[in-house]
């Protein structure tokens, strides 16, 4: 088995791990959603290595993966928001054994998740993300796990072909996953600090190791690359992620339900910055943003 292969393989493993009760109550509320339209639904983020008895105070992070925008809503408009500017964001409560279970969901098509993963594109937000272990909770068919494994594939790839041209070739694989949040933290509106790069890889050290290793054998088949190519690389991507970042949180005003609590919940969380809103705010989160947003740059809370 070649080095790809063998990475698709620990990939797909990953994906088809079990979850938690909870976590498939809440994955199937988010499915019949959409019911029509939905290929899988992927879990991911912090709440991936959290015991089901703390998940009911958390906000669960899943991906609906669609065949097509038209049949996943009754809305041309919220549709074609979704086409433009992928992905579309939502919120969802369910119940689970006399709890309430929170979550945020992003719908996107299958294809653009799989544009969204290769180096093709710019824009950091999918290819930082499912370069980390995520969970097939749920897919239309087998096909659908080998079309999701592939591209959380080219996530992996992605990631850190971005970043090997900028570190010596020598560095332990630790440092080069550090390295490699690092840089898409700061190509996103995100209000992690420094150390959560460090945080990210130490939870799940060996599993990153095994990656780099194969990543590598496959990345040197490819070549070596330009290093101050690649350092402008990196900077063209600043701009255009936080740009769409932030057209994203401006766009999910009209879809996530309680949405400017959710932003300023997780800026606590992450950051420790509180910032106190009106109630007209809240009626007008659209209006606010920019004035709040420039007010939580102000006190640190993202950089």
């Amino acid at each position: 088995m070649d080095a790809r292969a063998e990475l698709t393989a620990l990939i797909a493993q990953e994906l088809a791990q079990p979850v938690a009760p909870a976590v498939r109550t809440m994955a199937d509320a988010v499915r019949a959603r959409h019911p029509n339209a939905a290929l899988a639904v992927l879990f991911y983020g912090s709440c991936l290595r959290r015991p089901e008895s703390l998940l009911a105070d958390s906000l669960l992070d899943f991906y609906l993966l669609v065949d097509d925008y038209k049949t996943a809503y009754a809305g041309a408009m919220t549709a074609l928001a979704n086409r433009i500017l992928p992905p579309n964001v939502f919120y969802l409560e369910a119940q689970h054994e006399g709890a309430t279970l929170r979550c945020k969901y992003a719908v996107i098509s299958l294809a653009q998740f799989q544009e969204g993963t290769s180096r093709t594109t710019d824009n950091v937000s999918l290819w930082a993300r499912f370069s980390q272990q995520s969970r097939l909770v749920w897919s239309r068919n087998p096909q659908v796990l080998q079309a999701v494994a592939g591209a959380c594939t080219e996530a992996t790839l992605t990631m850190l072909a971005s970043v090997l041209p900028l570190v010596d070739r020598s560095a332990a694989a630790d440092a080069i996953w550090q390295r490699a949040f690092e840089e898409t933290y700061r190509a996103e509106v995100r209000s992690e600090g420094r150390d959560r790069a460090t945080e990210l890889v130490n939870a799940d050290a060996e599993r990153y190791r095994r990656v780099h290793a194969l990543v590598r054998g496959i990345i040197g088949e490819e070549g070596q690359a330009d290093a101050a190519a690649f350092t402008a690389a990196w900077r063209r991507r600043r701009r255009i992620s936080k740009l769409l970042n932030f057209a994203r949180l401006v766009k999910a005003t009209f879809t996530f339900d309680g949405a400017l609590d959710y932003v300023l919940w997780k800026v606590k969380r992450h950051s420790g910055v509180v910032l106190p809103v009106t109630d007209w705010q809240r009626r007008h989160p659209l209006l606010s943003a920019p004035v709040l947003a420039w007010k939580l740059y102000r006190r640190g809370a993202f950089r």
